[in-house]
C-alpha cells in the first residue's frame, strides 16, 4: 500500500511538472517572445510634425531630428545618422531662436541631458509645450553655455 501511495506521489508530481513547464512555454512564446518594434518602423507609425538636419555651431554636429506625434504624444526624434562630440553636460532642447544663442530660461524647453553622442534616440516633449514656437532642436552644454549643433525645425 506504501508503495501504490509512494508511486501515485511520483506520477502526480511529474504530471505536475510536465504541464507546468509546458504551460510557462506557452506564456513565454505568446509574450515574453515579441520582439519590440524597432526605430525604423516606429517611424512608419508616427506623423511628423517638423523636421531638420543638424547643423554644426561649436562642435561637429550632424544628423537628422524630427518632431513626431506617436500614440498621441509629442517626440523628439534624432536619426541613426546623429552625431556630435562629447562633453561634460550636455542637454536637448527646443529653442526659440533660428540661432539659438540666447540661453534664458523662456527661450528653451529642456528635454533632457543627451543620452549617447551617436545614433537613434527619442525625447518626450511634455505635453503643454506648443512645438510650433520652437525652431530648433539643440545639443547644449550648460556648463560652458556652448552650442554644440542645433536642427532647424520646418
Amino acid at each position: 500500500m506504501k508503495r501504490l501511495t509512494l508511486l501515485n506521489a511520483v506520477i502526480f508530481t511529474a504530471v505536475v511538472t510536465i504541464a507546468s513547464s509546458a504551460t510557462l512555454k506557452a506564456v513565454q512564446a505568446d509574450t515574453m517572445m515579441k520582439p519590440k518594434p524597432s526605430m525604423e518602423k516606429m517611424d512608419k507609425m508616427d506623423k511628423t510634425i517638423a523636421s531638420g538636419s543638424f547643423v554644426a555651431s561649436e562642435h561637429p554636429t550632424a544628423g537628422m531630428a524630427k518632431v513626431v506625434m506617436m500614440n498621441g504624444k509629442k517626440y523628439l526624434k534624432f536619426d541613426s545618422a546623429f552625431k556630435s562630440d562629447k562633453g561634460p553636460d550636455l542637454y536637448v532642447i527646443l529653442h526659440r531662436q533660428s540661432t539659438p544663442k540666447d540661453y534664458k530660461k523662456e527661450n528653451y524647453v529642456n528635454l533632457g541631458r543627451l543620452k549617447k553622442v551617436e545614433g537613434s534616440q527619442m525625447y518626450a516633449i511634455p505635453a503643454d509645450t506648443d512645438v510650433a514656437t520652437f525652431k530648433t532642436a539643440v545639443i547644449w552644454c550648460k556648463q560652458f553655455n556652448a552650442t554644440f549643433g542645433y536642427a532647424n525645425l520646418n
